[in-house]
């Protein structure tokens, strides 16, 4: 039987989801309370593997189990066995042919980004800050320069393993509500580091040390050197995996919000 899940994270304590040696990741924590449940050992296959310090609202994930639980059994027992870090908000039986990575159609991020004076002291590592004013119309303006496909080496991670840089920017907005800045983006797949990238360069352009065109000379560019500073992975919330109707996915809950 293979089972889908949504679940949620604070990744500030997490060296990202994908399980490694010797460091607390969010899939040795989902496998382990799933094992628990299950009363075998259970693999966990995800959307997106999100890095160190980044968070989830929306993650999807599924596990292949011969154990029988109800939905609500599943539910009250991973979450006992999860730390408080992590909660699993539902759980589904699905079909085999479901696929929580390849089967997505979408996946949307958004960036938080507080932006006055002093930094936050109960929302660090929750946020990313930012002291001098950001003008949030240039940044849309750059941002609408990014939608559509194209070739995203410049905002690639150098270690990267991906076969092709061609991604499908479908949404790229950027807004400001008083202090708080959120930027919402959603694409057929994203790169490692991407996201942060691209907010990295909006940022440069909404301190105005850069030209709202100055984003598509690093597009075109194709190198990850001219692209500036990615932004710090705190602001990071994957928030959304969308699927085929067919599927009966739950839709994700509404998106992170600060103000």
């Amino acid at each position: 039987m293979r089972i889908a899940i949504g679940l949620e994270y604070l990744g500030v304590e997490f060296k990202g989801w994908q399980r490694q040696v010797g460091v607390r990741t969010v899939q040795a924590c989902v496998e382990e309370a799933l094992s628990r449940v299950a009363d075998h050992s259970v693999s966990v296959v995800t959307a997106g593997r999100t890095d160190t310090a980044v968070h989830a609202t929306g993650q999807v994930a599924h596990f292949d189990t011969l154990s029988q639980r109800s939905e609500y059994s599943w539910l009250r027992g991973v979450n006992t066995y999860l730390p408080s870090d992590i909660s699993v908000h539902w759980v589904r039986p699905t079909v085999e042919e479901f696929h929580a990575r390849f089967s997505a159609q979408s996946r949307c991020y958004r960036y938080v980004i507080l932006n006055r004076p002093t930094r936050s002291a109960v929302l660090r590592g929750r946020v990313a800050w930012h002291c001098l004013p950001l003008r949030s119309a240039a940044m849309q303006a750059a941002a609408a320069l990014l939608v559509g496909e194209h070739d995203f080496s410049a905002f690639r991670a150098a270690g990267c393993q991906a076969k092709s840089a061609v991604r499908r920017i479908d949404e790229f907005t950027v807004r400001r509500h008083g202090n708080w800045l959120s930027i919402d983006v959603r694409a057929n797949a994203f790169l490692q580091h991407m996201v942060r990238n691209m907010v990295g360069v909006l940022v440069a352009v909404g301190t105005g040390s850069e030209r709202v065109e100055w984003v598509t000379e690093v597009l075109a560019g194709r190198d990850r050197r001219q692209a500036g500073a990615a932004a710090p992975a705190s602001g990071l919330y994957l928030t959304a995996v969308d699927y085929p109707a067919g599927f009966r996915i739950p839709p994700p809950p509404p998106p992170c919000r600060f103000w």
